[in-house]
């Protein structure tokens, strides 16, 4: 019998702040709860704050830098900017960072649907990856705070922890490109997903799952890495 919040009758529901430690300490019993009442609201505006919270830390310089470099590989002359335009540039990276994953967790749980509701045939809902996806991306989205002061160290504002850092032995080019761009935080959060489809759909093994999960996320860094500078 429904509850007034979707859910069934005796069923316990913990709150957001215990679904998220969940998520990092207990994956398997967070991914069951959301799965059974797909709540996705809170958690996805923890996110978009920790992302927010994460760029705002990175001074504004950092990213015109990134910039001035990316316009000069193209051949373009970057001009220099005031103080009032680095500070718009800044409100635009904080705001524009926190919008972009936003679009991006929508895009990324339709594309799970897709897949696995709709190709491979699980009985999900788009609310029900949403809320999965939702609650796995606390993984970068936290881990990004304390990656501020590296990135500032090391005057990279796209620093993060990826598989390029067990491959320091390749030279610039474009499987290094792809090995930057499988962050490993974003694995973590990828096998969580994983097992929220397992949740989801109780056919789907975990292997499974993460084959296909994990296929999607190279398949993504093939293709951007592509057009990343060599």
């Amino acid at each position: 019998m429904p509850d007034s919040e979707g859910g069934l009758v005796g069923t316990v529901h913990t709150a957001l702040p215990r679904r998220l430690l969940d998520t990092i300490f207990s994956p398997a019993k967070m991914v069951r709860e959301v799965a059974e009442q797909p709540r996705w609201v809170g958690a996805l505006l923890v996110c978009l704050a920790l992302v927010a919270f994460s760029t705002w830390l990175i001074p504004p310089e950092l990213f015109a830098e990134a910039q001035r470099r990316a316009a000069l590989e193209r051949g373009v002359e970057f001009p220099p900017l005031t103080d009032r335009t680095l500070r718009t540039f800044h409100v635009i990276a904080v705001v524009g960072g926190a919008a972009a994953f936003a679009v991006i967790a929508f895009l990324l749980s339709g594309l799970y649907t897709l897949i696995f509701a709709f190709i491979l045939g699980d009985e999900g809902r788009y609310t029900q990856y949403l809320a999965v996806f939702a609650h796995a991306s606390v993984i970068p989205a936290l881990v990004s705070v304390p990656l501020a002061p590296l990135r500032i160290a090391t005057g990279d504002a796209q620093f993060s922890l990826s598989l390029a850092s067990f491959a320091t032995f390749l030279p610039s080019g474009y499987l290094l490109n792809v090995l930057r761009l499988m962050d490993l935080t974003q694995i973590w959060a990828t096998l969580v997903i994983a097992l929220g489809a397992g949740a989801i759909d109780r056919r789907r093994s975990f292997a499974s799952a993460s084959a296909v999960v994990l296929t999607i996320l190279l398949g993504f860094a093939l293709v951007v890495a592509r057009f990343l500078p060599a």
